[in-house]
């Protein structure tokens, strides 16, 4: 297993945050194809042991695989969020936390609809059931209380994402709690999405981040080789009283292959001392 971490374990009062689309399990694929979950499991293994942030948000993962994350993660790891269905079912956008460092005080889950509250509802044009988790987090080493929302937004109705993006930064907006937000947002930076996230109180860690660790690398390579050009869709979104010290786009090969077909981003941050006031 080649390289060393990206940015790997952190101390206080820095925090390692990371957003990670891992693929859903698929069924009836070839143990060929690189999609082929045996195969691609100890390579998630290999990257989430090497980097172990305090925090990430996975999209794309059925039960099972928050489970599998979770333990490589360790026992001290505990996740939130349930699947996207009016049953819990199916996929989750969860929010796994190291609780040596972070407390949960209250999480929540809502649908991407003019029906937030209604599990599963869909009204704005996209054909599955989209939604957001939100985390509220202590950080126990400095005290300063924040929010994480975790994201994964359609990825065929371009109403659907701008409402998304709107609905984001409403709650963004009614937080008095510094907040991190992470997603697959299905969008590139030249979208709608993307203005309306960054236009506001929200910033770019990738453009808000004192240091860039890698190039900046397409996150969506269908588990091509990395290159750079591409879409940049998957992002880590910093609210004020945060400041990101690095920002980098882990896309790690073993043997030329990938994890996932989307590569994870990663930022060390840590919440200024004015969080507190």
């Amino acid at each position: 297993m080649p390289g060393d971490a990206l940015i790997g374990p952190v101390e206080p009062p820095d925090l390692h945050v990371m957003t990670y689309n891992i693929r859903r399990r698929a069924a009836r694929v070839s143990p060929r194809s690189p999609d082929y979950g045996p195969r691609r499991r100890p390579l998630l293994r290999a990257i989430l042991q090497r980097e172990l942030p305090t925090i990430v948000g996975i999209q794309e993962a059925m039960p099972d695989q928050v489970a599998f994350v979770a333990d490589v993660l360790g026992p001290a790891y505990r996740a939130v969020g349930r699947g996207r269905n009016p049953d819990g079912s199916d996929e989750r956008c969860a929010i796994l936390y190291d609780t040596r460092r972070i407390a949960l005080e209250s999480w929540s889950q809502l649908a991407l609809s003019d029906t937030p509250d209604v599990a599963g509802s869909r009204t704005w044009g996209n054909l599955l059931p989209r939604m957001l988790v939100s985390a509220n987090l202590i950080d126990t080493a400095t005290g300063i209380p924040f929010r994480v929302l975790n994201a994964h937004l359609d990825h065929l109705s371009r109403a659907a994402r701008a409402r998304s993006a709107e609905m984001i930064v409403d709650l963004v907006r009614r937080s008095d709690r510094p907040t991190l937000v992470l997603g697959d947002m299905n969008s590139d930076t030249r979208s709608a999405p993307y203005r309306t996230l960054t236009s506001g109180p929200l910033r770019d860690a990738w453009t808000a981040a004192r240091a860039r660790l890698t190039p900046e690398w397409d996150t969506f390579s269908r588990y091509r080789a990395p290159k750079t050009g591409g879409k940049r869709i998957d992002w880590i979104l910093v609210s004020d009283a945060v400041t990101v010290d690095a920002v980098g786009i882990n896309a790690v090969r073993f043997d030329g292959a990938a994890a996932s077909d989307h590569e994870p981003v990663q930022a060390r941050i840590r919440f200024e001392s004015t969080a507190l006031s």
